[in-house]
């Protein structure tokens, strides 16, 4: 047996946020909605992690989602710019990552990184 695919469920009523957040500001595109389930991603191969952690690293909370991004910097700017606070970084951590925390409109903490 081999695991095709990983998918995070985050349960809400506020479907339209979810759009805001994770199609208009991440540019994630539309793969499936039905009304009651909407499910953003890529058609780009994506590896499959699930990770378990004590700590976010840097002793921060655990984010609840990490997504990686292409240009760290223009993700930042795109958060601000939405007015979506900031809630750690951007910062480069020892590990070679650069990332920040911000919570989507569901409070989830979401890692947004870059490998440098």
């Amino acid at each position: 047996m081999k695991v095709e695919r990983i998918v995070a469920n985050i349960r809400t009523d506020r479907m339209e946020q979810a759009r805001w957040f994770y199609q208009e500001l991440l540019g994630l595109d539309l793969l499936m909605d039905h009304g009651w389930i909407a499910t953003y991603g890529s058609d780009q191969e994506m590896n499959i992690q699930i990770s378990f952690a004590s700590q976010g690293g840097s002793d921060t909370p655990v984010p609840d989602l990490s997504i990686e991004v292409d240009d760290l910097d223009a993700a930042f700017e795109r958060m601000k710019e939405a007015g979506v606070p900031i809630e750690y970084g951007p910062v480069i951590e020892p590990w070679s990552v650069k990332r920040f925390y911000v919570r989507d409109p569901f409070g989830k903490l979401i890692n947004i990184l870059a490998h440098r």
